[in-house]
């Protein structure tokens, strides 16, 4: 049975990455842009959610052209999440909040990877969806969390990301501090020690890498990079280090 929630975990998550790529390409604008709505050739796009699942091709442009590997690399990462995620948690009600919100997680991390934005459209519903699927996932028996903890963790990341803002707005921006609602939401569950965890991770994986560009001479101290994948992956080590720790 465990290998079995394993194995549905992860074919949840490539299923579910396959559709990320078009979404990324969408978002992946300016704040003065609007979203676009043409493939890189021009032509509009159409299919579920009024265009926006699928991938950044549109349907003719993807049958005349060979997959990309780097298209293939966001169902992998999904698919490898998700079967952490349940690996780690196992078969607990908490495991379906982690499952549908990992897929817009790695949205995030895109989108904020390609032009340094996390949009609102997708940080703020995020943040209450946590909130709610978790408040269902308390309800339930097997409940390895704390729900009210959970929206103290959210309250307290956001804040604390908001005081950095105010200190450095040039170094975080003020999408991070919306994102950091739902990082802490779900870092909450499993109590303060694993939101501190999850939280120092995702600054010591950006540190890691910004000195990294520094010590390669590709960046200096004044360059912007994007934090959100940092915050994600920080989050995502928490939550499987909770997992682990609730079993």
């Amino acid at each position: 049975m465990y290998a079995t929630l394993i194995t549905v975990a992860a074919l949840w998550g490539a299923a579910s990455g396959l559709l990320v790529p078009r979404a990324a390409y969408r978002l992946s604008v300016e704040p003065d842009e609007a979203w676009r709505d043409t493939c890189p050739a021009g032509h509009s796009f159409a299919g579920p959610a009024q265009g926006w699942l699928g991938g950044a091709r549109c349907a003719p442009c993807a049958a005349a052209a060979v997959t990309e590997q780097r298209h293939l690399l966001v169902p992998l990462v999904t698919a490898l999440s998700c079967a952490a995620l349940a690996a780690t948690t196992g078969p607990r009600p908490e495991l379906a909040a982690w499952l549908l919100l990992a897929p817009f997680a790695v949205l995030l991390a895109l989108v904020d990877r390609n032009v340094h934005r996390l949009p609102d459209r997708l940080t703020l519903p995020l943040a209450a969806a946590a909130a709610v699927l978790l408040g269902f996932a308390a309800l339930l028996p097997g409940a390895a969390g704390s729900w009210p903890t959970a929206l103290f963790g959210g309250l307290v990341l956001g804040a604390a990301y908001f005081v950095l803002f105010l200190i450095h707005p040039n170094g975080m921006g003020f999408g991070d501090v919306k994102l950091a609602l739902s990082l802490g939401v779900a870092l909450g569950w499993y109590g303060w020690t694993v939101l501190f965890t999850g939280a120092f991770a995702g600054f010591l994986l950006g540190s890691l890498y910004g000195v990294g560009l520094m010590v390669l001479r590709r960046a200096d101290r004044k360059t912007a990079i994007p934090f959100g994948p940092f915050m994600i992956v920080g989050a995502l080590t928490g939550l499987l280090l909770g997992g682990l720790a609730a079993g």
